[in-house]
């Protein structure tokens, strides 16, 4: 079993930036590729990005490349999301997700991007 617990969210004018952390329970974390999602109202889930467990290999939706970056910090058991540039369509409901196994998810947190 794996509980993640993001925060970082709120509100935010268009171009500024949000911090989201995402830290997790148990010891297999830093075994495993980490992933941030997000659902805008209406729309289904997306992935925004994911990195591998050592950190050296991410990917980003075309949609935040060059103003997001995902990172982790294996010795916190914590993966971040550091959103920069922020635009009014970023605005969404941002869930951690821990790819290992099954899969477990986050409680979310929301990103209101005000225009």
């Amino acid at each position: 079993q794996v509980q993640l617990v993001e925060s970082g969210g709120g509100l935010v004018q268009a171009g500024g930036s949000l911090r989201l952390s995402c830290a997790a329970s148990g010891s297999i974390f830093r075994l495993n590729t980490m992933a941030w999602y997000r659902q805008a109202p209406g729309k289904q889930r997306e992935l925004v990005a994911r990195i591998s467990f050592g950190g050296g290999g991410t990917n980003y939706a075309d949609s935040v490349k060059g103003r997001f970056t995902i990172s982790r910090d294996n010795a916190k058991n914590t993966v971040y999301l550091q959103m920069n540039s922020l635009k009014s369509e970023d605005t969404a409901v941002y869930y951690c997700r821990f790819e290992g196994g099954l899969g477990y998810w986050g409680q979310g947190t929301q990103v209101t991007v005000s225009s």
